[in-house]
């Protein structure tokens, strides 16, 4: 590798919304706020969180529809 061309590689702190904190490694300088992470994702966890797409559908319509 050549020197002094790459990134610095350090550690930082994750922070979700759900509450979940991790630290990571990243070249990154300051620490990272996520909306989801492998603690509160329906994938991983299971549980399936209520979407609304009949709102988006319904506003689809109100605007484009005949």
């Amino acid at each position: 590798m050549k020197p002094e061309i790459h990134p610095q590689y350090k550690q930082i702190n994750v922070t979700c919304g759900c509450g979940n904190s991790f630290t990571t490694g990243s070249v990154l300088t300051k620490d990272l706020q996520i909306e989801v992470c492998s603690a509160c994702h329906p994938f991983y966890t299971g549980k399936q969180r209520v979407v609304d797409t009949a709102g988006r559908v319904d506003k689809f319509l109100k605007k484009y529809g005949k």
